[in-house]
């Protein structure tokens, strides 16, 4: 097999949020999804506090700058936070969250 040490699809990504009170959240990237309206969105699971508890997920704006580096935005509009979250429940009515979360409370 020998030493790769190639990206590892599987690799839990995290991703630090500063809320609007300045306090840092660290949150595991749960998907990346793209909802009816072309853009994409992040779905983010807070590892610690009371919104892990309850498998409570943030939803972002995802976009990737010139450099390709990626970068959150807030949304905006109700209207779109519906949109976003219609396309995340697909996503978890698809099975594609529950191992995630699994995976989540086997490291507890």
């Amino acid at each position: 097999m020998g030493n790769n040490n190639q990206f590892e699809e599987d690799e839990d990504l995290f991703v630090t949020l500063t809320l609007d009170d300045d306090t840092e959240v660290d949150c595991l990237v749960v998907s990346i999804f793209e909802a009816e309206n072309g853009q994409d969105y992040i779905a983010l699971l807070p590892t610690e506090g009371p919104e892990n508890e309850e498998g409570e997920v943030y939803l972002y704006r995802y976009y990737e700058d010139e450099d390709g580096e990626p970068g959150l935005d807030n949304i905006e509009t109700e209207a779109e936070f519906y949109l976003a979250s219609d396309a995340f429940d697909e996503l978890v009515e698809s099975g594609e969250y529950d191992e995630i979360i699994e995976e989540e409370e086997n490291l507890q």
